[in-house]
């Protein structure tokens, strides 16, 4: 539920002029990132996200062994922001998943709202999302960053990682990612389905963390 953690990465990008030549995100990253991968600036992907309560777009799913909540509203709304397929993006964009063999999956091809909204469904809360005729829950249960896929997907380049402080999930082994990896942390948002909180003041938060970082990248 980072969204404004996000945004305020992106926001300190575009204040930075930094040269973005690939975005990878999971769950509320997945979110964000695409939005801004498809041109929309991090303030105004924010300013869509808060515009209405996650729960407003959260549907009881009858079949509640399958999770408790549907997205298809949430595939519904990301349909009208984004273009249909993750490669109709003007740049390469990775989705992490976790596929129903509870693997770790980025997704660089396929249904752009399913991809994103698959990366969003936390096991038991949400059901699985069909992506292309397969299913998919938010990857970061197994991977929070999706990195080492995205790396091997994109080859050695400079890499920056915003790295949330998690609250659930996959733990992250700092230790195993590559020095070439700068890294922005940010704390916990403390958002909730129904009330994503003072988003400012997290956004704000953000880009100062990571204008510091962006200053060593150049």
């Amino acid at each position: 539920m980072a969204f404004a953690r996000h945004a305020g990465v992106l926001r300190a990008v575009e204040r930075s002029g930094s040269t973005i030549t690939g975005v990878c995100g999971t769950s509320s990253g997945a979110l964000v990132g695409a939005l801004w991968a498809a041109g929309v600036t991090a303030d105004g992907a924010l300013e869509r996200i808060v515009a209405q309560q996650p729960f407003a777009l959260m549907r009881w799913n009858w079949k509640i062994w399958q999770g408790l909540y549907s997205l298809d509203a949430v595939i519904a709304q990301l349909s009208e922001w984004l273009p249909e397929r993750i490669e109709d993006l003007p740049i390469p964009f990775g989705v992490g998943v976790m596929d129903q063999h509870g693997r770790a999956r980025v997704l660089s091809s396929g249904p752009l709202p399913q991809a994103v909204a698959a990366s969003c469904a936390i096991p038991w809360i949400f059901m699985p999302v069909d992506v292309g005729g397969e299913v998919f829950q938010d990857g970061g249960a197994v991977d929070r960053t999706g990195l080492t896929a995205w790396r091997a997907l994109r080859g050695p380049q400079p890499t920056v990682l915003h790295l949330v402080d998690r609250t659930g999930g996959a733990e992250t082994d700092l230790d195993a990612i590559n020095a070439e990896v700068k890294i922005i942390k940010t704390p916990r948002s403390g958002a909730k389905f129904w009330n994503l909180g003072d988003v400012a003041r997290q956004a704000q938060e953000a880009e100062d963390r990571a204008l510091i970082v962006l200053s060593e990248v150049g």
